[in-house]
């Protein structure tokens, strides 16, 4: 039995060198008897007006596979949209290697060839699911890949959060902010902040403080089982993002609420896939000093 009958393309938004590599990839998916489906924004974006075109949701519901085509960006986009189905994701990257795109466009054809007859490794990624809770109502909810971020705006002074996991009291933090990071996110935004490099097989989520007032306080590392509850105490400027894709204003005794989110990230990769290799390559380790 064929693996991927159906696969969805998906493109970077306005990026126009990816129309070409898009449209090869498409021809060559059905010249290996695969139907081939596009989301409008692609389609509109390369003109392609002989394939499906399926909203992300019918893809999420129709697709075996969707390949994106851009940088890790799009496929942070994708694949939240994407997880309630369950459809396995290949990011192909157009530039350097990300940490999600990791299918080279040189290699690309024999890559994804290789993957359709069963050469690939599978890994499942957690979402975190938060709500932003006001005076008991729920004003927000929002799944994130990377992290949940609560920071200071840009004219704000430190804010004041009360920390808790599983209603215990961690700390009060005075802080330019506080990443809840999955171990995808660890390499992001919690990482410029000092937070550990966490390895993707790992059921936990990091707390990462941003530039606290006392140095004491650090990082630590909870169970994905468990729920963080941040208490904002002083909110002059101070809001939360999501991945950085959404946001939300946050005033005084409002709670955000991270949790593990029930749907996973199902991402394929090439059967050479090296996770401490591509740490390596993308944190320049191997390079010698003075280089």
């Amino acid at each position: 039995m064929d693996r991927f009958r159906t696969i969805a393309l998906i493109g970077k938004y306005k990026s126009p060198e990816i129309a070409g590599p898009l449209l090869d990839l498409a021809d060559f998916l059905e010249r290996h008897g695969r139907s081939v489906v596009v989301d409008p924004l692609t389609a509109v974006h390369i003109g392609d007006h002989r394939r499906l075109v399926l909203s992300l949701e019918d893809i999420g519901k129709q697709a075996d596979l969707a390949i994106v085509i851009g940088g890790d960006g799009t496929m942070l986009n994708i694949a939240r949209t994407l997880a309630p189905y369950d459809v396995a994701l290949v990011g192909v990257n157009v530039g350097r290697l990300g940490f999600l795109t990791d299918v080279s466009m040189d290699t690309m054809f024999d890559t994804i060839g290789a993957m359709l007859d069963g050469h690939y490794i599978v890994e499942s990624r957690l979402l975190l699911h938060s709500e932003v809770r006001r005076g008991g109502v729920r004003v927000m909810d929002v799944v994130a890949f990377n992290d949940v971020s609560v920071n200071k705006g840009a004219e704000g002074s430190l804010i004041e959060l009360e920390v808790r996991v599983d209603r215990q009291f961690v700390c009060d933090l005075r802080a330019d902010g506080l990443i809840i990071a999955s171990p995808t996110g660890s390499t992001a935004y919690a990482l410029s902040a000092g937070g550990p490099i966490v390895h993707p097989s790992l059921s936990v989520m990091t707390l990462v403080p941003v530039c606290p007032h006392t140095l004491s306080n650090r990082p630590i590392v909870v169970s994905a089982e468990s729920t963080v509850e941040i208490l904002v105490g002083s909110a002059a400027d101070v809001r939360v993002h999501f991945d950085s894709h959404s946001h939300c204003e946050l005033k005084d005794g409002d709670r955000v609420v991270v949790r593990r989110c029930p749907d996973k990230i199902r991402l394929l990769h090439p059967s050479s896939h090296d996770y401490y290799h591509m740490l390596r390559e993308k944190l320049r380790w191997s390079e010698k000093p003075g280089r």
